[in-house]
């Protein structure tokens, strides 16, 4: 890892713990993971020594981490869709009946609460049309490419031309949806209840934190290891073959 040199998003699929840092100055690791510290520092008028030091500092050889980078393709599609897909599919539903009773309750005293349901019901909605391109489309054809590595045969060629085409898509997608949870966050003060927030609203609020968390970590498995590599492996074949 060249923290100098390296852009974001392959810092953090080297090391996940370095997400966590990312986040604590508000530097998108997912969606925008394809800057350098220096660059996105400099967008946000930051010191790019703490970060640089905060990555330096690490404890070295942490049994925890999950080494994704690692993991063959048709493993991690598989990850991504059994963990990731199957929480906002679970969470969604939730989130939408929580959101939908704090509005009735506290929607006259607190009217942002419009504007962060009306918000989530088009990532909900969106994110479910999203997911079922990837597990019908994209996904399937990761995995065969995979397959037919491992075979040593050539791979037919797919409907949508080159997989950049659907991986360009999906790209322009997950930002859409990393703007529509920035925009929760600001509305919800960083998912800070009220003083007079009840029970429901702060489990709500807590939800929806956790949801973005999620998805931070879905996108930028993604668009910073899947995809760079299902589009390397695509090269791959086309020398090969």
């Amino acid at each position: 890892m060249n923290t100098n040199t390296d852009f974001i998003g392959e810092i953090v699929a080297e090391d996940f713990r370095t997400a966590a840092i990312f986040k604590k100055y508000g530097i998108d690791f997912c969606c925008k993971g394809g800057r350098t510290i220096e660059e996105a520092c400099e967008s946000k008028g930051l010191d790019v020594e703490p970060i640089y030091d905060a990555i330096k500092n690490l404890p070295k050889n942490d049994a925890f981490i999950i080494d994704f980078n690692s993991w063959p393709l048709d493993l991690l599609a598989d990850y991504v869709e059994k963990t990731h897909h199957r929480y906002v599919e679970e969470k969604t539903p939730v989130l939408q009946q929580f959101l939908d009773k704090l509005c009735k309750v506290h929607g006259g005293s607190h009217p942002e609460l419009f504007e962060i349901k009306q918000l989530f019901d088009g990532c909900a909605q969106d994110l479910a049309s999203h997911m079922k391109k990837e597990e019908l489309m994209l996904f399937p054809f990761i995995k065969n490419m995979v397959k037919a590595k491992i075979s040593n045969e050539a791979i037919p060629q797919p409907p949508f031309g080159s997989v950049e085409n659907p991986v360009n898509m999906m790209k322009h997608e997950h930002t859409i949806e990393g703007e529509r949870l920035r925009k929760i966050a600001d509305l919800t003060n960083e998912y800070t209840p009220p003083e007079d927030a009840c029970n429901t609203y702060k489990v709500t609020f807590a939800m929806l934190q956790d949801f973005e968390n999620d998805l931070h970590k879905h996108i930028h498995l993604e668009n910073n290891i899947l995809f760079p590599k299902a589009i390397q492996l695509e090269k791959e074949f086309s020398v090969e073959h």
